[in-house]
Parts: structure tokens; sequence; C-alpha cells
């Protein structure tokens, strides 16, 4: 199962952040998790939200950039080396993670994936019984 996160392309300027997530809070859209990657011209926030359709029209409508992407979020143990078991599992299957970042509550740990090959990340993940959540498990 995969869940869509939102990419918002931003200009490297005071506020803009700022601006996104005002956005999403005056229209009541939730931020479950999020991730910001800079460059020297640019930023790219990633986020994943409770409706993002409603996302992409009122960030659209503010004339911010935003994409779509099919991620990968999955659940584990918030313990050391728990991650690394479910990364080697995807290593010995070549499976090469884009990115990814993570979030913990209490004793769970979920990290959102993009992986190279989503249906083999998926089909790996699965067989090795790990937890793959659904929108509605955030």
């Amino acid at each position: 199962m995969t869940i869509k996160q939102l990419s918002v392309f931003l200009e490297n300027k005071t506020g803009r952040i700022n601006d996104v997530v005002r956005t999403l809070g005056q229209n009541g859209i939730n931020m479950h998790a999020f991730s910001m990657a800079e460059t020297t011209d640019f930023g790219i926030l990633r986020l994943i939200v409770s409706d993002v359709d409603k996302a992409v029209e009122v960030l659209r409508a503010q004339n911010f950039a935003v994409m779509s992407t099919e991620v990968i979020c999955l659940s584990c143990d918030n313990t050391p080396g728990s991650l690394a078991i479910i990364l080697e599992y995807l290593a010995e299957e070549k499976i090469f993670i884009e990115y990814m970042y993570a979030f913990a509550q209490n004793d769970k740990a979920h990290v959102v994936i993009k992986p190279n090959d989503i249906k083999a990340c998926l089909a790996v993940l699965e067989a090795k019984g790990c937890t793959v959540l659904r929108k509605g498990d955030l």
C-alpha cells in the first residue's frame, strides 16, 4: 500500500515555509509528517497531509508549485537497529532508496521511503512481514 506525498517547491526566502503551513492550516489540512531539503536556489518541502487533493488545490491557488508522489510509509519498533534490519532486506534485493524521512511516536517509528521501484519494494517488505501503513494509519 502506498500513500501520497506532496512536494512543494519554494524559493529560498524568509517566510515561504510559513506561507505553506498557514495556507494548509487555514484550510483545515493537517500535516502528519514533513521534511525540508534545500539547494542553493530553492527548497523542497515534502509533506504527508490529511487531505492531499484539497492541499494541492489550495496550494496551487496560492501559486505554489506542487507535485504529488506515491511513497511507502512503514512502521517499525522505535529501538536501535530496527530500521537497519529493514533497510538490509531492501539492499539485498537491490532496492535503491531515493530519499526517506522518519518520525517516532512512543514505541513505534514511521519511515517514509521513496524507492526507485515501488512495487518491488512493497513486495520485499510484505514478504518479510514488515508493517506498511495506509493513509488512515497515520
